[in-house]
């Protein structure tokens, strides 16, 4: 682990959670990059942060832990992690002005797209609730401050744990390798026993997910919305979720070909919405920018335009770059030629056109910021903080909140890198 700034600037303190750092000087200000390493796990990493200086806080605060819930019966239902273990899920209940209002995280980590990486992640967190954390941090959206979390700290607060590989959306096993794909029914019984425990009385309800519960919360917001009576308030918000078809640096589809494996082997496609299957093959109707645009419930897409995921998986991942010529540039944007970034510029364009249609529709919501970053509504310093990412003179926390009451309308698309000074940007070593 390295930090950034001068090689003799003397660090005040730091403090950390599996490998993501935050630094502040002596002098004060905070060294604004995230540095993590190659090989954590981005997507656990950034939604679990406790280590943070919050970027102009100037004082440790470790968050709410909130411990570990078995979703009992599940197993009646054949909703089951890939090892056939429990699902889980971690709740804080609400009070006061929240006590009937639920905010629902569904927990992202990539994708397992064949027998052996699912046999590897069923002896994972990500895979089987015997490796889950007993407790973890909420923190971002999920934290119980009014000072961090403005609209939201005092909700019923929840956030599913991930463990079946595929967005909560397949339904299929293999008996051979013991394996069993049940995001569909896990994501069925999480949510009957939640609207057990109080939320079918919810006033007010917001489903929300980074990465690839981001894609989880595209494809089950309708549904979601179908829980509820029609007097409920009821939004989906999808964080670092809007993963593109693009193209790689080799010409190829890396992300394409990784999401029609992920749809054959987990059997996706009867879960995947008719609107879209439909018109385009079931892998295209697993990319959230083909189904964007027929949600119908409202829907806010909070995005960096320059995804760390996506650029060192999908665009310049080691497959596509052989003899490493983007390897300096996807782990520090500092390091990009100019070539590279009229490549990433291309990538922004691109999910902007992809969000055309969809930003026309006066209920949906957009946080586009040129940023290079991955899952910014569970890190406290890109949520809320005194120096979060701006675009204008709103941050995330503020452009959410205003959208989901209906105080403003929020279509909020940064101006192309390096122009935004506010950048929150992660940095690889």
């Amino acid at each position: 682990m390295r930090f950034l700034g001068s090689a003799n600037m003397k660090l005040l303190w730091v403090v950390g959670f599996m490998g993501l750092l935050f630094c502040r000087r002596t002098d004060g200000t905070f060294i604004r990059e995230v540095n993590v390493t190659q090989e954590q796990d981005l997507h656990y990493t950034e939604s679990n942060v406790y280590g943070y200086a919050a970027y102009g806080y100037g004082v440790f605060t470790r968050p709410l832990m909130v411990g570990l819930t078995l979703v009992n019966g599940a197993a009646a239902k054949g909703a089951v992690c890939l090892d056939g273990t429990l699902p889980a899920y971690h709740i804080h209940r609400g009070y006061g002005s929240g006590a009937n209002s639920w905010l629902i995280q569904l927990e992202g980590g990539g994708w397992c797209d064949t027998i052996r990486n699912c046999v590897y992640r069923k002896k994972t967190r990500r895979g089987s609730s015997a490796y889950m954390e007993k407790q973890i941090p909420f923190s971002g959206i999920l934290s119980n401050k009014a000072g961090e979390n403005p609209d939201f700290y005092n909700w019923n607060r929840v956030k599913v744990r991930y463990c079946d590989g595929a967005s909560f959306s397949g339904d299929s096993q293999n008996e051979a390798a013991q394996l069993h794909f049940r995001g569909q029914r896990i994501w069925k019984a999480a949510m009957e026993d939640l609207m057990s425990k109080g939320m079918r009385y919810a006033n007010q309800a917001l489903l929300s997910g980074c990465s690839a519960g981001g894609v989880a919360t595209v494809l089950h917001c309708d549904g979601f919305r179908g829980m509820f009576p029609a007097t409920t308030k009821v939004k989906c918000l999808s964080d670092g979720g809007l993963f593109l078809d693009a193209i790689d640096v080799s010409g190829r589809r890396t992300l394409r070909s990784m999401f029609r494996r992920v749809v054959s082997l987990q059997g996706v496609q009867k879960n995947l919405p008719r609107s879209c299957t439909i018109r385009l093959n079931p892998t295209l109707c697993f990319f959230p920018q083909h189904l964007i645009a027929s949600v119908k419930t409202p829907l806010f897409l909070v995005n960096a335009a320059y995804d760390t995921w996506q650029i060192q998986a999908s665009l310049a991942p080691r497959t596509a770059d052989p003899n490493g010529h983007w390897h300096a540039c996807t782990n520090n944007n500092a390091n990009c030629a100019a070539w590279q970034i009229k490549f990433l510029q291309g990538f922004r364009n691109q999910m902007l056109n992809a969000v055309s249609g969809f930003s026309r529709a006066g209920k949906n919501g957009l946080f586009i910021n040129s940023c290079f970053s991955h899952c910014q509504t569970e890190r406290q310093d890109t949520w809320f903080s005194q120096n979060p990412p701006l675009i204008g003179n709103k941050g995330i926390a503020k452009s959410v909140g205003n959208w989901y009451f209906d105080r403003y309308s929020i279509k909020a698309i940064d101006c192309p890198y390096p122009c935004d000074k506010t950048c929150h940007n992660l940095v690889f070593k």
